[in-house]
């Protein structure tokens, strides 16, 4: 199975035939995560991400309805090519589909948001063998008290991800994630 090109991987997603995370997938590429939301929510969550980059770092939004994410993936369908999406309402997790095309409206608008594992494969090339993808699971994630700066109806606090390593790497992991500041670099 090819993991490296960003296309072919989109269309095994697309096709049903990638299931998992995608840390180690598409090496030395920028990865995002995936935020859909209706048009009368899209404005907030941007002042949202303004507020908050180094959490949410823009990478790209489309326009309401427009599912092609034409700048970063050309050709892309973005309710078909992720492996698995998580479908809030009112806060609650309510389903875990593979196809969200059932659930997109003509106003519907995605952002995309730099992803840590983009840096996965420097570390790893450094020699700082993240764990997470030697144990084949996804990567640790907390939540914090640190508060988010809220926007309108949009509030919470900070989650991180942790990637255990040896104190002597520490600043080595530093400069390697502080060269990418659209995956939540440093």
């Amino acid at each position: 199975m090819d993991l490296k090109d960003p296309r072919a991987f989109r269309l095994r997603c697309r096709e049903g035939r990638f299931k998992g995370n995608t840390a180690a997938v598409c090496p030395g590429k920028l990865q995002a995560n995936v935020v859909i939301l209706d048009k009368e929510w899209a404005y907030d969550f941007l002042v949202f991400c303004q507020r908050n980059p180094k959490p949410c770092p823009i990478v790209e939004i489309t326009d309401p309805g427009c599912f092609e994410v034409a700048r970063m993936a050309p050709g892309s369908d973005i309710r078909k090519d992720v492996p698995q999406y998580r479908v809030f309402e009112h806060g609650i997790l309510t389903d875990e589909p593979t196809d969200v095309t059932d659930l997109w409206h003509d106003d519907s608008v995605a952002f995309l948001l730099g992803c840590s594992f983009t840096f996965d494969d420097a570390l790893s090339t450094a020699g700082i063998k993240p764990r997470h993808i030697e144990m084949g699971v996804n990567v640790p994630m907390f939540k914090t008290a640190i508060r988010a700066d809220p926007s309108n109806r949009l509030h919470g606090n900070y989650v991180v991800s942790m990637r255990p390593m040896l104190p002597h790497q520490i600043v080595a992991a530093t400069s390697i994630t502080s060269r990418y500041p659209f995956a939540h670099g440093r």
